[in-house]
């Protein structure tokens, strides 16, 4: 057989897919006020980006708890699931496929969004990190994560149920699927981690007892919607926000036996894509490959060629693209083209309006007749 291309048709899960140029989950800030509402300007965006083999929405907290940031669009109220309904009714319009991220940010909030309370967290320590919120000015700015305070047992239930409402709101909401987020920082890499766990529970201490929450959240998730139309996303080799682990690596690879034990669709994993950042060892991305039987997606700095290699090595099978999606709607047919990209604004990315958002042409809409 010969190798897989990025244009190879993917079976993922329940989802056939043309190809394997996916566009990855980024924060924008877009949504309506108050309440968190995704809007008709998400729906033209996301509908911009149809031709991707498949959307991985913006990150989407589960309740009011889960937020982190101003602006992130919710999946818990009614109104947002009405709101998404617009969204995947576009997308679904122009051909795409779409699944929503699940998202509950732990201790990477701030207290204005929970009252003047400290979030919550496996452990009272420190992110040692920022996280966007708008005034009431209406400016946004970069505020120190507070001290959170730590989860108590009989509360983790209810987050799990959370996990699993928003999820079946997700469906409701017209989504293929869902992605939960166990990446970068969050609540559930929080528990994953020695660096962010310090429980003497039945959530922490043990390797066993820190997959405790992530294989819960996946397991009601799974039996909510069917374990076809779920992946998780992790990244064990990213290590900001005080989460450098030395007991990450053996902890994620039991993870995917797990998830893999379920039937899960896929695994994504997040991979740094900053300056020197820390590579993927070929030796990990083979035993994640024994470890998950199911699809295995990249994401984090890749291009074109970069991305061709990887899935034609088997390592991976397909890519999700993030920043460069932004600038560019019609990503996959310039890669295919083999078109150049356009360069996205840097001081749009997060709120604000259509300007640097969804008024980035496609290729046969820059290039004069």
């Amino acid at each position: 057989m010969l190798p897989a291309t990025l244009f190879s048709p993917l079976q993922l899960g329940s989802l056939h897919l043309p190809h394997r140029v996916l566009m990855a989950p980024m924060t924008r800030a877009r949504s309506d006020q108050p309440g968190d509402v995704p809007n008709a300007l998400m729906a033209e965006y996301y509908a911009q980006r149809a031709g991707a083999g498949l959307i991985i929405s913006e990150a989407s907290q589960i309740s009011p708890q889960g937020q982190g940031y101003s602006f992130t669009p919710g999946i818990f109220s009614e109104a947002q699931v009405q709101g998404w309904r617009l969204v995947t009714d576009a997308v679904h319009a122009r051909g795409g496929r779409m699944f929503l991220q699940l998202w509950h940010v732990g201790r990477m909030s701030h207290e204005s969004f929970h009252g003047g309370h400290a979030p919550v967290a496996p452990s009272v320590l420190a992110a040692d990190a920022k996280v966007w919120v708008v005034g009431e000015d209406g400016v946004g700015r970069m505020l120190d994560c507070p001290l959170p305070r730590a989860l108590g047992t009989e509360e983790i239930a209810g987050i799990v149920q959370d996990f699993r409402r928003a999820a079946a709101n997700a469906l409701r909401a017209g989504f293929d699927g869902v992605e939960i987020h166990g990446a970068n920082g969050y609540l559930i890499d929080q528990f994953l981690r020695t660096t962010s766990n310090q429980r003497d529970d039945a959530y922490g201490g043990s390797r066993d007892k820190r997959l405790r929450f992530l294989l819960e959240v996946a397991q009601a998730v799974a039996e909510e919607v069917g374990a076809e139309r779920v992946g998780v996303r992790l990244a064990p080799f990213i290590t900001a926000r005080n989460m450098a682990c030395p007991d990450i690596i053996p902890t994620i690879v039991q993870a995917a036996k797990a998830l893999s034990a379920m039937g899960l669709a896929y695994l994504h994993l997040a991979e740094a894509d900053w300056d020197n950042a820390p590579q993927v060892p070929e030796s990990f991305r083979r035993e994640l490959r024994a470890a998950f039987t199911g699809r295995i997606l990249v994401a984090g700095g890749y291009d074109a060629a970069c991305a061709q290699a990887i899935v034609a090595s088997g390592l991976a099978d397909a890519v999700a693209f993030g920043r460069p999606f932004i600038a560019n709607p019609d990503l996959p047919e310039r890669y295919r083209q083999g078109q150049p990209l356009a360069g996205f604004n840097a001081t749009q990315l997060f709120g604000g309006t259509a300007e640097g958002y969804s008024d980035y042409p496609a290729w046969r809409e820059s290039v004069p007749a």
